[in-house]
């Protein structure tokens, strides 16, 4: 609860020390005494809030419950966002100042310039007071601040490990995971006699007590030990509590009390449980495990006797569900619809004798099951409370309140518990980041890069020095929340690497009721609030926005515009309260121009504009002194101002569109220029998509922390200069060199080696027809794409060294009439296309050869009419796009040559015409799936099937 408020005071600490005094400027000291006052007392709040921020860092989950606390606490974040906003309208003032030269000795005796700091002044006056006032309070009304009793905080854990079990009593309400429950017991009985650990883990509800539990209550498998135990763990336990507790499980109990093992320390209670273990076989399970340091001492009291005995954990944490052998570990998932469905109906129409849904019940039933997603303790929780409820309207009301419902019905108390239970244990820098994963719309793909720029924008992220960059750090944090099972990874790039995460439905309905709660945020999709947006420091807008009566002003730190039916006059009108943000998101909005406000938002961090039709940028821009992201993918703006230059702070810069979402053209993506001095953007970790000039490439040396880089109409008098340049560029991953038309030729032979490329795409015809030397050196590699290179020789054995390689996409790139793929070449090959390659008409595939290849695409091979016959080497082959290709071919594959590819599961067949039916199956989905549903209207077909930008509509 007291995360927001540590991130505001951080944001004090850091905005309002010596460095940021200092920056006042003796400009300001000579312009008025009220400077001098204002020092003052930016000092004395500044010490006030290092106590506070200690304070704060000391309150526990477990004080969340004590209302009295929780409204003292409200207080003190209502102080801390007014801390903020005085922050805030320093740094915007001094900024204005910056902006105009000689602003104070010019400016400053206007009447609104210093009103404008007294203002500041008095703020903090009344700041000053609150506090105070707080702490009187606080000794009035008796708050402890300090963190609960241990009886208290034993209580409140056993109440939610029992709630945690409450469910899973009942075999008869186990339903799938049979699987699972096999190989658990299938490892339990081996007849291995070395003591062996094994784990379930998983999100909470997902039935992992579930399942060890019907494993421990197997009467026939229990027997197979001389003694057993089971003990939930509490996420606050002591462990000579723990050790208590499994000694008198497994002892009998007048042993137990004969030992005095109640008045034994924490080394004798080690010795006791060894000796008790040594000659016997036991099962030990240990249940909801937070923590790997209880471990410690319990992998050295669980002896190793070598008679067969087993240990079971189970945990919602990945780290600690790998301290179990190898091999050893599960994962649960939550269950398919069909199991899904069945378990929801056993509970919600329990009294019919056939357990099924009435039809009238059916639509909103299926919303609901849909909606739990899988996790059993909320189909058993919701079914069992809908068991009561026969009418259709109730159902339907149910539904559409199942947020309030979560947070207010105390049937459903419990799941909420659990769920909470993961969220409450993230330390303070975790869990403002998941709060912030809420935003993200219901079903919404979280994109590694995209989320991880917008914390690091609203200082979500904390530097980690050692060289470590923000973004890395960001990963960390996205990873750890995986590893805690609280998003899931469901899409993964070329090298492994998480690409797109997804977080629960009913995960997001808790972090939303809790973010709203804090006014940390809140995410407005037409329901429930109108007017209280104003009291959020981050509005996300799904739909519906011109419901929303009052947006606020200098409140908001974070507008993010999804809804793309509002007016360009709303967003206009809206963004002009917004003077303070961090944070403005207007992807998709129907904008033809860049809303005014916009230059004058000197703290934004990130601006999205893409997937609009603003078409220019003003010169003003260079206001923006602190923005991190500019994102004009996808937008009509073909050139930047030199002022963007001016913009010392950038790190992503995303300009260019796609013409050809096919990428069958050399220059299927467009070039944005960009003139002035580049060299002053020393923190541009991204620069795509740009056209090259002379200056542009002699300019580029100078960005050495590039990591992602496509610059297109390259020509070979650039070449020596790019070359030099790649070479200082040591984090460099990501590459597109394109060439500036199909008659330029580029000579890379002079390009060194790029040790940690990732993704290169090379368009344009190379020299002699050959590979630049660079090609041997490329084993990191997990994309390739090569278009219009005019090779004369079969390429692909050049390649079969890049072990690593993921995608492999060849569009015109050879000019020679035979491709031949060995065996063992490309072991981690998931994608292959072949376009366009006018004299190709024998491909060779070896058994053995792509072994792990899951989609292969054949697109305008003209003079292809063979179905490479090694087709039927790939098993692991799931879908096949035929595109553009020879009559002939296509009646062998739908006939006499079938058989080489009837394992392949899913195959498409397109003709020559067919370009709405290639975008709307192919491209379109996946633009949608990378850029969000709105980006399938970048595109339309325009008569006679030609592909045309949004521009052309």
């Amino acid at each position: 609860m007291a995360d927001t408020l540590l991130l505001v005071l951080r944001k004090v600490a850091f905005s309002l020390g010596e460095g940021a005094l200092e920056k006042l400027g003796t400009e300001m000291v000579e312009a008025a005494s009220v400077l001098t006052d204002f020092e003052h007392s930016v000092k004395q709040i500044e010490s006030e809030f290092m106590i506070m921020q200690a304070f704060i860092s000391q309150v526990t989950a477990e004080k969340v419950g004590d209302k009295t606390f929780d409204a003292w606490l409200d207080q003190v974040r209502d102080v801390a966002h007014d801390v903020e906003d005085i922050v805030d309208e320093y740094a915007y003032l001094t900024a204005q100042a910056t902006d105009t030269g000689s602003f104070f000795k010019r400016k400053f005796q206007q009447t609104k310039s210093i009103s404008a700091w007294q203002n500041i002044s008095s703020q903090i006056s009344q700041v000053e007071n609150r506090i105070q006032r707080l702490s009187a309070m606080r000794n009035r009304y008796g708050i402890s601040t300090g963190e609960m009793s241990r009886s208290n905080t034993c209580q409140h854990s056993k109440q939610l490990s029992v709630s945690d079990s409450a469910y899973l009593t009942d075999d008869t309400e186990i339903v799938g995971n049979a699987s699972v429950i096999g190989r658990l017991t299938q490892w339990i009985l081996e007849e291995r006699h070395d003591r062996s650990v094994m784990s379930i883990f998983g999100m909470g509800g997902v039935g992992k007590t579930t399942t060890a539990g019907s494993i421990f209550k197997n009467r026939q498998l229990i027997t197979a030990f001389d003694c057993y135990a089971w003990i939930t763990l509490s996420q606050d336990y002591e462990i000579e509590d723990l050790l208590r507790q499994i000694i008198k499980q497994l002892m009998d109990h007048k042993l137990y009390l004969a030992s005095s093992i109640e008045a034994m320390n924490r080394a004798r209670l080690i010795e006791q449980l060894q000796g008790y273990l040594t000659n016997r076989k036991y099962l030990i399970v240990l249940d909801d495990v937070w923590d790997t340091d209880a471990w410690l001492f319990l992998n050295y009291a669980f002896v190793r006797n070598n008679r067969g005995s087993r240990v079971l954990i189970t945990t919602r944490k990945k780290d600690v569900a790998f301290l179990a052998d190898h091999n050893c570990v599960v994962e649960l998932k939550t269950l398919p619809y069909t199991e899904a469905w069945h378990l929801f109906c056993k509970k919600a129409f329990r009294r019919s004798e056939d357990k099924r849904c009435p039809e009238n019940l059916r639509p909103w039933a299926e919303k609901i099951v849909a909606k739990c997603q899988g996790l059993p303790l909320a189909i058993i929780a919701i079914g069992s409370l809908l068991s009561y409820h026969e009418f259709e309207e109730e159902w339907k009301l149910f539904y559409n309140q199942l947020g309030w419902q979560l947070a207010n019905n105390p049937e459903l108390n419990w799941v909420v518990n659990i769920l909470s239970l993961s969220l409450n244990d993230l330390p303070s820098y975790l869990r403002s980041c998941f709060l912030y994963c809420s935003l993200f719309p219901e079903d919404c793909r979280l994109k590694r890069k995209m989320t991880a720029e917008l914390w690091i924008a609203e200082g979500l992220v904390e530097e980690r020095g050692d060289g470590t960059t923000m973004e890395e750090v960001a990963e960390c944090y996205l990873t750890e929340l995986t590893q805690r099972s609280l998003l899931d990874v469901i899409e993964r790039n070329g090298c492994g690497r998480a690409k797109t995460f997804r977080m629960h439905d009913l995960v997001r309905e808790v972090a939303t009721v809790i973010a709203k709660k804090e006014r940390f945020a809140c995410s407005y999709d037409n329901v429930g609030v109108t007017q209280a947006a104003h009291e959020f420091r981050r509005l996300w807008i799904q739909k519906g926005a011109q419901s929303l009566r009052y947006l606020g002003s200098s409140k908001l730190r974070s507008f993010v515009l999804l809804d793309t039916a509002v007016p360009p006059s709303w967003i206009h009108d809206a963004s002009s309260r917004f003077r303070l943000l961090r944070v403005l998101c207007l992807r998709f909005a129907s904008i033809e121009q860049v809303p005014s406000v916009v230059t004058e938002l000197y703290n934004l961090r990130y601006l999205d504009l893409s997937h609009t039709k603003v078409k220019h940028i003003p010169a003003s821009f260079r206001n923006l002194i602190n923005l991190q992201v500019l994102n004009l993918r996808y937008s009509y703006v073909e050139e930047l101002p030199l002022e963007i230059t001016l913009l010392t702070n950038l790190q992503h810069l995303h300009v260019g569109a796609i013409h050809d979402v096919q990428e069958r053209l050399l220059n299927c993506i467009s070039a944005t220029k960009i003139s002035g001095n580049i060299c002053r953007l020393k923190n541009l970790q991204a620069l795509q998509t740009v056209s090259a000039n002379k200056d542009v490439v002699s300019q580029l040396g100078n960005l050495t922390l590039m990591r992602s880089l496509f610059i297109m109409k390259v020509q070979q008098s650039y070449i020596a200069e790019l070359c030099n340049a790649l070479t200082k560029m040591p984090s460099l991953s990501r590459l597109l060199i394109s060439s500036l038309d199909k008659d330029e030729i580029l000579n890379l032979e002079m390009l060194k080696p790029l040790s940690n490329l990732k993704l290169f795409w090379l368009a344009g015809k190379l020299e002699g027809g050959v590979l630049p030397p660079i090609f041997s050196k490329l084993e990191k590699l997990t994309q390739l794409k090569l278009d219009w290179s005019g090779l004369k020789k079969d390429p692909i054995g050049s390649f079969s060294y890049m072990l690593n390689l993921v995608n492999l996409v060849l569009t015109g790139a050879y000019d020679g009439e035979q491709l031949t793929f060995r065996a063992g070449w490309f072991p981690k090959l998931n994608l292959l296309q072949l376009a366009d390659m006018e004299h190709l008409n024998w491909i060779e595939i070896e058994d053995g050869s792509m072994v792990c290849l899951c989609q292969l695409e054949l697109v305008g091979l003209r003079n292809l009419n063979e179905v490479p016959k090694g087709i039927r080497y790939i098993r692991t082959l799931y879908q096949m796009f035929i595109t553009d290709m020879p009559k002939e071919f296509i009646a062998k594959i739908q006939g006499s040559d079938r058989c080489i590819v009837q394992h392949v599961p899913n195959i498409h067949i397109f003709d020559s015409s067919d370009f709405q039916a290639v975008n709307n199956f192919i491209c379109l989905p996946h633009l949608a799936r990378k850029y969000g549903p709105g980006a399938t209207k970048i595109l339309e077909v325009g008569d006679g099937g030609s592909l045309q930008q949004a521009r052309n509509m």
